[in-house]
């Protein structure tokens, strides 16, 4: 059975500008559609966290407001529960890129946290993009493209067209103007050819191996685009 990496943050909180910590970690659907997806494929997932720790989900993600009513959030939270693989996760440090035949990172805003700044995950999405490999990566996530860096010390992520949670979106969710930056502008700044959809809608973004999605809503048609690469 072929393996699927899932590249999970390991922070439970993301420091505001004011220096608060706002609670956090990776956002349910985000991790839960594409497992699903992953696993109805006949796949096996393994996750790796950033020292081995166990994610903690942003209990934000379980509330029935960003899942459609109080149904869908019991069916997240019961799906959440069947993904035991987060409860047992690898460190990124030790995981060998060519055991698997594809890479996932989904978000939240855990990854602003500790991703964006973590070497060992750069090198690895930078090997990724490399290799060939499908690469999924969905909302806040693309955030850890601004710790890959190439051989030549350039961003890794330049010249790629690609998607992550908007200015717009951020704004509307309250955060834009207490972030200590935005995740849009970073990766323009790194060189992306940055995509933008409409707000919340599914959008994801196609560029040689390297497939994104703008947010919660497209972490599952991401799956699907993934699997098309492995097909």
């Amino acid at each position: 059975m072929s393996k699927i990496l899932f590249v999970v943050t390991g922070a439970d909180h993301w420091t505001l500008a004011d220096g608060t910590r706002h609670p956090t970690g990776f956002w349910a659907e985000e991790a839960v559609a594409p497992y699903e997806a992953f696993k109805a494929a006949g796949h096996e997932v393994v996750v790796a966290t950033p020292g081995g720790v166990v994610p903690t989900v942003d209990r934000g993600s379980l509330a029935p407001e960003f899942n459609g009513g109080q149904e869908g959030a019991d069916r997240v939270e019961a799906a959440l529960a069947a993904f035991t693989e987060l409860q047992g996760p690898v460190e990124l440090a030790e995981v060998d890129l060519d055991d698997y035949v594809a890479v996932f990172y989904p978000g939240g805003h855990g990854p602003m946290e500790d991703l964006a700044v973590d070497a060992t995950s750069g090198a690895l999405l930078t090997r990724a993009l490399e290799s060939g490999k499908p690469l999924g990566i969905v909302c806040h996530a693309p955030s850890a493209l601004l710790a890959a860096v190439s051989a030549d010390g350039a961003p890794s992520v330049a010249g790629y067209r690609l998607t992550g949670f908007t200015n717009v979106e951020e704004d509307q969710a309250g955060f834009a103007d207490r972030a200590k930056w935005l995740l849009q502008d970073r990766l323009v700044q790194a060189g992306a050819d940055f995509r933008e959809g409409e707000p919340w809608a599914p959008y994801v973004v196609v560029d040689r191996n390297l497939v994104t999605g703008q947010n919660p809503a497209s972490a599952g048609p991401l799956a699907t685009e993934l699997l098309k690469h492995l097909a």
